[in-house]
């Protein structure tokens, strides 16, 4: 044993992270650099491909992968719909690497069970200047540890300034607007730039969703839009998080099965729906990303 470890024998540990650490900067620097050379001298890389070429891939993909179990499904046959996995190995396959993964960050399965087949997938993280802190250190937690690149979508005006345009708390008196400016305008100029965007939405989660495609085609915002873990139950989510130590946000454990912005978020009591904590009192079910 050296003299060093001697004296501190956590050093070897510090040692391993910090060779663990390097390892995992190079390997995203080469990503990125890899990325940075397919999209050419002018940064444009492959054109987005066509409207009509993009329905006719979601086409293709239901008929590929939606099974028995799928809402809407017509197939004459008992073959079961595919996996989480076996959504996002499609998805790779079709698209490379023009693919987004929307994360609110309550817990970061979606980008893990996502990265594992497309290292370094961009996770758009919405920063509408109303999160918990507990969501925007879950959202700093997953840059720092996990194999994603975290791409922070902003709204156009800051909170200040949407108070100075619109009067001071928009969400109590319009939370449709408020969502409508701070979420959907920014994710929908976002997308603009991908092929196919990634959803964390599950069936099991509110009445509005329990017809959830695993593949289908977004005509407000213009391409490809899967939902991998559509068949899977708020249990699910969580017995995969505890098998492959992701992480969560620390709100979920504090009664706050579905997690929104501070103010339009509160605690659920038991037996409540998860989502009933989302815009409580008012008549409002879904912040617009969805519908």
């Amino acid at each position: 044993m050296s003299e060093q470890t001697t004296q501190d024998p956590l050093a070897a540990l510090r040692a391993a992270a910090r060779a663990k650490a390097e390892q995992r900067e190079a390997a995203k620097a080469a990503h990125h650099a890899e990325r940075a050379r397919q999209a050419g001298p002018e940064g444009h890389g492959r054109e987005k491909r066509a409207l009509d070429e993009l329905r006719e891939i979601a086409r293709r993909g239901a008929e590929e992968l939606h099974g028995a179990g799928t809402p809407g499904h017509d197939g004459d046959d008992d073959r079961p719909e595919a996996t989480a996995e076996q959504v996002v190995a499609w998805a790779a396959r079709e698209f490379g690497t023009s693919v987004a993964v929307a994360c609110s960050m309550a817990d970061a399965v979606l980008p893990h069970v996502v990265a594992q087949q497309i290292p370094w997938v961009d996770v758009l993280f919405l920063d509408t200047g109303y999160h918990f802190a507990e969501t925007v250190g879950t959202r700093d937690a997953v840059e720092q540890q996990m194999d994603v690149t975290i791409v922070d979508v902003k709204p156009e005006l800051t909170v200040a300034e949407q108070d100075a345009a619109h009067g001071k708390d928009l969400f109590g008196r319009d939370p449709v607007l408020c969502c409508q400016m701070r979420k959907v305008e920014p994710l929908h100029r976002t997308l603009a730039g991908y092929e196919v965007w990634v959803t964390g939405v599950r069936r099991d989660e509110a009445p509005t969703r329990t017809t959830t495609p695993l593949v289908t085609f977004d005509e407000k915002n213009g391409l490809v839009k899967i939902n991998p873990l559509a068949a899977w139950s708020f249990d699910d989510l969580l017995a995969y998080a505890a098998r492959h130590q992701v992480i969560l946000n620390p709100l979920l454990n504090d009664g706050y099965p579905s997690i929104g912005c501070l103010p339009c978020t509160r605690r659920v009591a038991p037996g409540e729906d998860p989502r009933a904590g989302r815009w409580a009192g008012l008549d409002k079910t879904e912040c617009g990303l969805h519908v």
